[in-house]
């Protein structure tokens, strides 16, 4: 049985004090037993709120202990759990709320004016429950849950909206049937057993940290360390500390230690003998920062790739470091895939055109939105994923960007994605995103927005001709602006078109 509670249930049966979750701000330890116990007590709070089951439950708090509790005891309780975007701005963070129909949002403190402030704009009631994200316990007084609903594989389970650059933001359905199947295609893909503990380094409200450090350990019967949310200064003494056998990162997290030299000097002094590999997703890797973390810190980074829509992973490199390949997010793992034209019609290797996937782990449905659900699901089950690639001879997929994102400059279609990776070889160049702009001859012209490393000194004529040699003059962006920050959503994805807004 493919549901979250069938799985906890599992795990409390079969290892009970196993840890399943360590919190290192408070020390504190969540094992599979309290797991399950705390999952019949969320249950019967729910009954007594008069949440009915398939009802929305909202989570806007940073990552901890009843962070992962909730996340997890929400779905095992028979209802839809729709963590909410810290980041998002009021106007978003009012729909979401309104569209999501959320009977109940538990929030941490430092949240709360914020929430209240944009359910008071709200035309309907929702309840609001204010907690502490490291408390041990949230309902000791409840007893267990007695008679729970029941749950199938093909029942709603989570409800994630998407970080979009435009508009507003879709509502993902996804079934215990997809989560499932996301934790259990990243636990495939990776090898991974009852002996491996992963250290999250990203949000819960952000499809990578549910399911492949939240879900996966789960699946798998392994555990996860927690921090509140990523530093540079602890992420190696955690994993050290915690004795973490591999990491979940990002393009940007990869970049910030690799140009922080303190930390290279002190994670020498730490016994990482444990940790196997890391993990990178959610925006593309550029080979050169890939090679140069590995030659740095000696450690194997797997880049993957996953969507909001498929419950996280749809490609990965293997495990084996002598087969992976440099630029690539990897093969398909768990799901078909294919590239196909503008027709539809399939490609061979090496022709680009859109990438579409096929899986137990892709959405139902965009919520309440049968006309994008039609767009994006054809009849077949096949997702179309508004990204642009090709596969080699090997089967490995290579994303070149989207299809709303491709800079179109004299008819001619040119990747983003090559100039951030050209910009990227430069020493001084810490980030880079590129995209298009009105050009009056050409259609559209090149904006290149670049963040330097720090201390590092460079001129836009000099990135201009370095730009000439790497890419050509027709490639080259015609304009260079020198940023403190490019805008990303919660997993570190480059949002190009907010370029436009700087």
């Amino acid at each position: 049985m493919r549901t979250i509670r069938h799985i906890v249930d599992t795990r409390a049966a079969e290892q009970p004090e196993k840890a399943y979750l360590i919190a290192p701000e408070t020390g504190r330890t969540l094992n599979y037993g309290k797991l399950r116990r705390d999952a019949r007590r969320l249950a019967a709070f729910l009954d007594a709120k008069g949440v009915r089951p398939g009802e929305t439950v909202c989570l806007m708090m940073h990552n901890g202990y009843q962070a992962a509790d909730l996340f997890l005891g929400i779905m095992y309780a028979g209802r839809v759990v729709s963590p909410i975007n810290l980041l998002a701005q009021p106007a978003q963070l009012e729909y979401v709320l309104d569209h999501s129909d959320a009977r109940l949002v538990f929030v941490a403190e430092a949240y709360r004016e914020r929430l209240e402030a944009a359910l008071a704009r709200l035309d309907r009631p929702v309840a609001v429950e204010a907690i502490d994200v490291d408390a041990e316990a949230l309902f000791p007084e409840l007893a267990e849950g007695g008679s729970l609903p029941a749950v199938g594989e093909d029942d709603a389970a989570l409800l994630m909206y998407t970080s979009g650059t435009t508009g507003r933001p879709k509502g993902a359905l996804l079934t215990h049937r997809n989560v499932v199947a996301g934790g259990r295609f990243t636990s495939d893909a990776h090898e991974l057993t009852e002996s491996d503990r992963v250290l999250c380094s990203l949000p819960l409200y952000h499809i990578n940290g549910q399911i492949v450090t939240t879900v996966a350990p789960l699946v798998h019967g392994g555990s996860v360390v927690m921090p509140h949310k990523f530093s540079v200064s602890s992420f190696w003494e955690l994993l050290a500390r915690h004795q973490c056998t591999w990491f979940n990162v990002v393009p940007t997290i990869v970049a910030y230690l690799l140009n922080e030299p303190d930390q290279r000097v002190a994670r020498r002094e730490l016994d990482l003998s444990r940790v196997r590999f890391g993990r990178s997703a959610s925006a593309a890797l550029p080979p050169n920062l890939h090679q140069a973390f590995e030659r740095t810190f000696g450690f194997g980074i797997i880049e993957t790739m996953g969507l909001t829509e498929t419950a996280a992973p749809v490609f990965s490199n293997p495990l084996d470091p002598a087969k992976r390949k440099y630029g690539t997010p990897g093969r398909p793992f768990g799901v078909e895939a294919k590239i196909v034209d503008r027709e539809g019609r399939a490609l061979p290797p090496g022709e680009i055109g859109e990438i579409l996937v096929r899986g137990d782990n892709v959405m139902k449905a965009y919520y309440k939105d049968p006309q994008n659900t039609a767009k994006a699901l054809d009849a077949d089950g096949w997702f179309h994923t508004g990204d642009l690639g090709y596969r080699d001879a090997d089967g490995f997929y290579f994303v070149t960007g989207r299809l709303k994102e491709l800079i179109i400059k004299g008819g001619e279609n040119i990747a983003p994605r090559e100039i951030d990776e050209a910009l990227y070889r430069h020493p001084a160049v810490l980030e880079a995103a590129a995209v298009g702009i009105p050009d009056a001859n050409y259609g559209q012209e090149i904006l290149a927005c670049v963040v330097l490393k720090p201390g590092s000194r460079c001129s836009e004529d000099e990135l201009r001709g370095f730009c000439l040699n790497e890419l050509g003059r027709y490639k080259t962006p015609k304009v260079i602006r020198f940023v403190d920050s490019i805008p990303k959503g919660p997993s570190g994805k480059v949002q190009r078109l907010k370029l436009l807004e700087i």
